[in-house]
């Protein structure tokens, strides 16, 4: 199954970001070389949302994430949450769907 970390961005976020980055990109990095974290990036012009997908048996994994990252605990972050994505179509979809 598929979940997606969305994160709302403090509207101070690419300023106060760099403080930071190091410490949330090795986070990130260490998700993803132990499978959880597939993919990971904020949305551009504006700068306002986040998404990190991933791969799972429950939302545990995105849902710790949040919690042990800086961005998060230094306000970085006005809220976030995890919803499951029915992902159907593509190389890597959990829950492949093709036509009849």
């Amino acid at each position: 199954m598929h979940y997606l970390l969305i994160y709302e961005l403090s509207t101070d976020y690419l300023e106060r970001r760099g403080e930071f980055r190091d410490e949330h990109l090795k986070l990130a990095w260490d998700a993803h070389k132990n499978g959880n974290l597939i993919l990971g990036g904020a949305l551009q012009e504006p700068a306002d949302l986040a998404f990190l997908l991933f791969e799972g048996d429950s939302p545990k994994a995105a849902e710790n994430f949040a919690k042990n990252d800086p961005y998060i605990k230094n306000g970085l972050i006005k809220k976030w949450k995890v919803r499951p994505w029915m992902t159907v179509v593509g190389k890597m979809a959990a829950s492949p769907v093709k036509p009849e």
